[in-house]
């Protein structure tokens, strides 16, 4: 707020003048340019026959006002500044200057308002806050004003003299003007020395500026003006010392010295926070675009090289799977998870290991009377036990791991095991998405896993450093996972810990695009907090636990200076800062040109839709959600700064969390038929398994459910 009003260039315009002026008196519009409101009635004074007062407005100004010094100094005249409080808090020192040279210093309000049209207390602040800022740069206080927008007496109306009224209750003396030398259109030299130049023997007044653009012209007509008057016989002065009046800078109060320089303390803290928080903002604005356009390039490369003509893992996979499903009651889902299970064109054995339930989820599981469909039972111990039981009682070598809440395909299985065709392949991520998509927030995460996720997933496949495979559709060799000691219970993140453990291990992590899952999203704001904090804590949990693979060799260090740098810069340190986006958006909505701040907005809004574009055309989704994109700038990604935050916090502290089950709704099958039925999210289906990748056939999910 210090430094917003600061740098606050709006500035109102004045009221209309002499149009409504019906109680001025003559004594003052028919005066000279210094007032006298305090007495009964109101007059102005003349400045001496022969005298010339150099007055400049606007500044300080850290190029101009030096300049216009040196040349008063040159011809040992004064002038006297009338500073604006919020310009002359950033350059305290040229009050200094000003003081040094023999010069006065009055003050011309802090932001530049017209005083006429303001209230007593914006008055009285203005002034105060300004009196302050001279106290604290040259410890001294002045009592000349020149209200913004005044001309001379002549001009005058009802609501000046009020405003000159008020003035002078606070113990100030208001300074107009009589000579006027236009400066601030850049006339050109010549005419700004005639306008500045009283008649012949008339003393005055000269309005110039020293600040609020190039003043040019106004230094190199000053430096013809001074000479040329004064072997006309005019002498330079101050308005005190022209009118006999007491000196105009004396020495303030002790308290006043001290709270103006606090006051420069803060106005100066405020001004580097504001100029390191604008660099910070500017390099993290760079840093997402680069990572933006390189992530979408790769991800397109990725999408063209598995789409080749020719393209192959190698020979069909038919080695059985065994699908592990951690239930921890999910009554709501699970009945439709293992009919998609078993319904899948590979051959499957499907291990549901209920941890502890206490909704009966083992219970509807064992009733649907599936074949090749097993129930495990163990006391609740998460979901890391839970997979780890499956996993001991898998018969087959290929192994999927799957949520409670998430529905395959009849070919998932199948396209998730092609790449095993590769023996450098251990692991592969599936492509989940996002089932209840309908509402708001369901919008928000399906245009975040494949604006998001799905592209970061392309990008770790083809640089072999994949961290995190999705709970809800990935397969592995088991070989490998007993190698790593199996799904470990040390993070909360237990699918990006034991992918991390295998990608330093020196297998490769692939990306199957083909291989769809629908899951249940979180459906409130307050699921989606749990959800995400968790993933969030867990993923830093993952990073701090591998962090040796950064120094380490080989695929190991591949996997480190790739994979984890990439984690920790783009999606922990980068996000961090990234809320300095929102708060200069609201401090350029408040104190800058809010539509040059609404239009900077707009186009990175703009860039961010393109990219959106480029990634649901790679996932072949429909677009008409996409209208939801600027509602998820403005409210989602809050939310998932204020996760992240309060997860490195936690990290930081060490603070240990639950599984922390989320509530489902139920009915993924139905939610993925209202889907279908409507305008979306109707997709294509991949080919058949085997076949070269060329140019997939539609097939909604509505279809998908009826193949089942």
């Amino acid at each position: 707020m210090v430094n917003g009003q600061i740098e606050n260039d709006a500035l109102p315009h004045a009221h209309e003048g002499s149009d409504t002026s019906t109680h001025v008196p003559a004594t003052v519009s028919e005066g000279g340019p210094v007032m006298d409101a305090s007495s009964p009635t109101p007059h102005s004074v003349h400045i001496p026959a022969n005298t010339i007062v150099l007055t400049f407005d606007d500044g300080p100004d850290p190029r101009w006002t030096p300049a216009v010094l040196e040349v008063l100094r040159r011809h040992h005249v004064p002038g006297t500044f009338f500073v604006v409080g919020s310009e002359a808090a950033r350059y305290p020192w040229l009050l200094q200057d000003i003081r040094a040279a023999g010069s006065e210093v009055g003050l011309h309000t802090f932001t530049h308002p017209d005083l006429s049209t303001s209230s007593r207390m914006r008055v009285d602040r203005e002034l105060t806050e300004t009196q302050l800022v001279v106290n604290g740069a040259t410890g001294e206080s002045s009592y000349l004003i020149r209200p913004p927008f005044s001309s001379t007496a002549g001009a005058v109306d009802d609501l000046d003299l009020a405003s000159f009224q008020l003035t002078e209750s606070m113990g100030y003396m208001t300074v107009l003007s009589d000579v006027d030398s236009r400066d601030w259109q850049r006339p050109g030299v010549d005419a700004i020395v005639r306008n500045s130049t009283p008649p012949p023997g008339v003393g005055g007044v000269v309005l110039m500026h020293d600040a609020g653009g190039d003043r040019s012209q106004t230094v190199a007509a000053l430096d013809r003006l001074i000479p040329t008057l004064q072997q006309q016989g005019f002498r330079f002065t101050t308005p005190t010392a022209a009118l006999g009046l007491p000196p105009n800078n004396r020495p303030a109060p002790v308290a006043d010295r001290v709270l103006g320089r606090t006051v420069l303390a803060a106005v100066g803290a405020a001004g580097a926070v504001v100029q390191v928080l604008t660099w910070a903002l500017l390099v993290v604005g760079v840093l997402i675009l680069l990572r933006l356009a390189l992530m979408l390039v790769i991800a397109v490369r990725h999408k063209r090289l598995r789409h080749r003509r020719g393209f192959s893992w190698g020979p069909p996979v038919a080695e059985p799977a065994s699908v592990i499903v951690p239930a921890y009651n999910e009554s709501a889902n699970i009945a439709s998870t293992v009919r998609s299970l078993v319904a899948s064109t590979h051959p499957v054995e499907v291990i549901v290991v209920d941890d502890g339930s206490t909704d009966g989820t083992a219970d509807i599981v064992e009733a649907l009377g599936l074949p090749g469909v097993r129930v495990l039972r163990q006391v609740n111990g998460g979901k890391a036990s839970a997979l780890n039981h499956g996993i001991a009682h898998a018969r087959h070598e290929l192994v999927v791991m799957i949520d409670g809440d998430t529905i395959f395909a009849p070919d998932t299985i199948a396209r998730l095991v092609e790449p095993f065709a590769d023996p450098t392949v251990g692991a592969v991520a599936g492509n989940a998405k996002v089932a209840n998509r309908r509402g708001l927030i369901g919008r928000w995460q399906h245009i975040e896993y494949v604006m998001g996720f799905n592209v970061d997933r392309r990008v770790f496949d083809l640089g072999h450093c994949m961290p995190t495979i999705p709970g809800a559709v990935g397969a592995f060799r088991r070989e490998i996972l007993v190698a790593v000691g199996g799904v470990s219970e040390d993070t909360l993140a237990e699918d990006t810990d034991v992918t991390m453990a295998i990608c330093r291990r020196g297998w490769w992590v692939v990306y199957q695009e083909h291989a769809r899952a629908w899951t249940e999203a979180p459906a409130s704001l307050g699921q989606l907090w749990r959800q995400r904090y968790r993933w969030s804590y867990g993923t830093m949990q993952s990073m701090w636990k591998h962090r040796h693979a950064v120094v380490e060799r080989g695929a190991a260090g591949r996997f480190g200076r790739r994979g984890l740098a990439h984690l920790a810069i783009f999606q922990v340190l980068l996000p961090l800062l990234s809320p300095l986006i929102d708060v200069f958006l609201i401090y350029g909505l408040v104190f800058l040109d809010p539509w040059t701040t609404l239009a900077l907005w707009g186009a990175v809004l703009a860039v961010q839709f393109v990219a959106a574009v480029i990634a649901f055309r790679l996932e072949r989704e429909p677009m008409g959600v996409l209208w939801a994109l600027p509602l998820q700038q403005i409210v989602y990604r809050q939310v998932m700064y204020a996760v992240l935050i309060r997860s490195t916090i936690s990290a930081l502290a060490g603070i240990r969390l639950g599984w922390q089950k989320l509530r489902r709704l139920g009915g993924l099958d139905t939610l993925l038929a209202r889907n279908a039925a409507g305008t979306e999210p109707a997709e294509q289906a991949p080919p058949a398994p085997g076949s070269v990748v060329e140019d997939p056939e539609p097939l909604t999910e509505g279809a998908v459910l009826q193949r089942r």
